[in-house]
């Protein structure tokens, strides 16, 4: 399977992430964060300075979502919590699997309604130890999925009738018929199967054309697919093998920036690509869709 267009990115910050992860732009902010999950590291880059702001959270850090009054959720460990940027209070909403000492929270993003949709993983990667969350205005917590083992990227198509999402060890994406005004899911197709010689789909964001740009843990790069046919479009590279996550990003969302990892990688293999852990962006001739604001 061969793309039609290979582009390469270069790096935005030398982050050198154990687990560079969770891409956000924010358009208030005129910035984009990131996390590094294992250092329980948070990174605002503002585009225009180009200057980093770091906070540290007590153990890990997974995701980070936008939320009301210059506020953020963020996931720590196995719950959620709201990060006033302000006045830098961290307030614990949520407990997530916390009875299950091996799982952690993943990936999040938030839907057209303000839900916050967060996976769970085990830390062990477990066969069948993770679900995927849905956490309504009230705080109320309902499990969409079960019997997943790395719950991972999330979309939503533009008019709301689909969601795609990915449990990274199936290798696949798979398509939901979505509902807006309740948030029900029902599975529809399994849209794109990525082979395993492309290395493991993990993070992804939609374009506003509904192609999936993905993330390829192992894969060198970001690869754009066609959900309507599960066609390999085109790919970005990075000079890494471990590619987590990726978002469009800047005044007309036209970039993408692009997380990886560096901490699953031996010394000769760090040796062989230094730029591990680092963020990278690409300018594109697409562009994506603002990422939605968490209602809490």
């Amino acid at each position: 399977m061969t793309p039609n267009k290979t582009m390469k990115a270069k790096t935005l910050y030398p982050a050198q992430s154990l687990l560079g992860e969770g891409p956000l732009w924010h358009a208030e902010r005129n910035s984009c964060f990131w996390v590094d999950i294992e250092r329980g590291m948070l990174f605002e880059y503002h585009w225009v300075s180009k200057e980093t702001k770091t906070w540290k959270f007590d153990g890990r850090l997974t995701s980070v979502c936008p939320s009301k009054e210059n506020g953020l959720i963020l996931s720590l460990n196995a719950g959620i919590a709201r990060f006033d940027l302000t006045t830098e209070k961290l307030e614990l909403l949520l407990d997530i699997e916390s009875e299950i000492k091996n799982n952690r929270c993943n990936d999040a993003k938030c839907d057209s309604s303000g839900r916050l949709w967060i996976g769970t993983m085990d830390m062990d990667f477990k066969l069948g130890a993770a679900s995927l969350y849905c956490i309504d205005k009230n705080l109320s917590i309902e499990k969409k999925l079960g019997n997943l083992t790395i719950s991972n990227g999330m979309a939503w198509t533009a008019d709301n009738q689909r969601m795609y999402f990915i449990d990274s060890p199936t290798q696949t994406i798979k398509s939901y018929i979505f509902d807006a005004n309740s948030g029900a899911i029902l599975f529809d197709k399994n849209a794109v199967h990525i082979p395993e010689e492309m290395g493991t789909p993990d993070g992804m964001c939609i374009d506003h054309e509904g192609m999936l740009w993905v993330a390829h843990w192992g894969g060198f790069g970001v690869y754009r697919w066609n959900p309507a046919n599960g066609d390999l479009l085109e790919k970005i590279e990075i000079p890494v093998p471990h590619v987590t996550s990726c978002a469009f990003a800047g005044e007309n969302l036209d970039h993408l920036i692009i997380t990886t990892a560096r901490g699953d990688l031996n010394e000769d293999e760090l040796k062989k690509y230094p730029e591990s852990g680092n963020v990278f962006i690409l300018k594109t001739k697409f562009r994506g869709t603002k990422p939605n604001t968490c209602i809490f």
